[in-house]
């Protein structure tokens, strides 16, 4: 077994019993010795203990006269930042209604469902696709962002990941989020179960699942604002008060990657799109060219919604018509029959007046 001492502003040797001139050239050698060739460099009973720091790794070295033992461990997570969601924009025009979209099958074990919503950017709003992320820590829940109407603007409540889900507004995402609460899944243990009932979930990919009708407590519509003209009436129950009180995580960083490419495509804007997004939703964080992305009903090709039309010029590899043939065509595209007269009569011709016989005198 090969053992490098790294020395220099990795290493401190520890030892006791050895002189220390024996030990000087060790910190600064990055020779790679065996356990016998290192040995013979240092007292034969002193046992020697190497603290390796290197890139967050802390290797515990033992050599002794029976053998050298060598144990790593590895750095623990850094420790959990919260965070405290709250307003990102204030606008003054109503974000538009939710898109109709089938949601993508989830694509492994372990990710969590966050559907898509209305973000602003500059003057005008855009489309941030729904997709399946994971989770940053193990237990804990997604409760997705919300327009607000309040003191005559539209103000967006931004999403976060927390042990409950918490207010959204009462908007109805979807796919296990009816206004209220989450019943899309729920954490067992350390797995995640999913609820097919309202969830597309491949059982052949995913095995933690159960079955339960959900029921729609709010009115269904693609209402996608909380209060003002028109927006959802719901307040914070006292059970989301509550859980608005508790600790929460900030979007993991594959999430905010996903609402930024979002903000670069100008076919997610709502004036190219007309609120059919072509891209509502991706099966990972910013896939939006991978296979199984899905767009709204309506929506049109992604290349369409915001390319201009080119002019019709005759296809490639076909010979465009000659000049007689279409004038011919052209010729007999607006030919119209020809009316249809009617004979007029010719008028009687006169009889010659017959000679009346006269009496013989």
């Amino acid at each position: 077994m090969a053992n490098q001492c790294l020395a220099e502003n990795y290493c401190r040797v520890l030892a006791a019993g050895v002189n220390a001139a024996a030990i000087r050239p060790l910190l600064f050698d990055t020779s790679t010795y065996t356990r016998s060739s290192l040995m013979s460099k240092l007292s034969p009973t002193a046992p020697l203990v190497v603290l390796c720091v290197r890139s967050g790794v802390l290797a515990v070295l033992a050599a002794s006269l029976i053998g050298c033992v060598a144990q790593v461990r590895v750095a623990g997570p850094p420790p959990v930042t919260y965070y405290a969601p709250g307003v990102d924009v204030q606008v003054r025009e109503a974000p538009p209604p939710l898109p109709d979209y089938q949601q993508p099958p989830c694509p492994e074990d372990g990710y969590l469902w966050t559907p898509g919503y209305w973000a602003w950017a500059g003057a005008d709003y855009y489309w941030v696709p729904g997709t399946w992320v994971q989770p940053p820590l193990v237990g804990v829940l997604w409760t997705p962002g919300y327009w607000g109407f309040a003191g005559g603007v539209y103000a967006f409540h931004a999403g976060y990941w927390g042990p409950h889900v918490g207010f959204y507004g009462g908007v109805n995402y979807g796919y296990g989020y009816t206004g209220i609460g989450f019943a899309g899944g729920a954490w067992q243990g350390n797995h995640y179960s999913y609820n097919r009932a309202v969830t597309n979930v491949n059982v052949t990919v995913v095995h933690n699942t159960y079955n339960t009708t959900v029921i729609n407590n709010v009115a269904v519509n693609k209402v996608s604002f909380n209060g003002g003209a028109g927006g959802i009436a719901a307040t914070p129950s006292t059970q989301e008060r509550q859980f608005a009180q508790e600790k929460h995580l900030a979007p993991t960083t594959l999430q905010q990657q996903h609402t930024q490419q979002a903000a670069h495509n100008p076919g997610l804007f709502a004036r190219a799109n007309g609120g059919h997004p072509a891209i509502a939703a991706t099966p990972r964080p910013a896939a939006f060219n991978a296979p199984g992305v899905v767009g709204a009903r309506g929506a049109a090709a992604p290349q369409a919604q915001f390319q201009r039309e080119q002019p019709r010029t005759p296809a490639q590899n076909q010979p465009a018509a000659q000049p007689q043939q279409a004038a011919n065509q052209k010729q007999v595209a607006v030919q119209k029959p020809a009316p249809v007269r009617k004979a007029k009569k010719a008028p009687p011709k006169p009889q010659p007046k017959k000679k009346e016989d006269k009496p013989a005198g």
